[in-house]
C-alpha cells in the first residue's frame, strides 16, 4: 500500500526507514532522496513513527 504517492513510498519503504533510524517524515524523504509534495503523507508517516517508538519501548520494558 502506498503511504506517498507523489514520491511512489510505500509501507514497507517507510518503516525501512524507521528502521534505519528515521525519526521525522523529513528523515524518510531524505534516506529515499525525495521530497514532501502535497504532504497529504506526513500524518501517516508520523503515525508510523510513533508506533515504531512504541514498539520499541515495548520490547524495551
Amino acid at each position: 500500500m502506498y503511504v506517498c504517492n507523489c514520491n511512489g513510498l510505500r509501507q514497507r519503504d517507510v518503516a525501512l526507514a524507521i528502521e534505519a533510524g528515521a525519526a521525522r517524515p523529513r528523515d524518510v524523504f531524505e534516506r529515499h532522496q525525495c521530497a514532501p509534495q502535497c504532504a497529504k503523507c506526513v500524518c501517516e508517516m508520523r503515525q508510523m513513527i510513533q508506533e515504531g517508538r512504541d514498539a520499541f519501548a515495548l520490547a524495551a520494558e
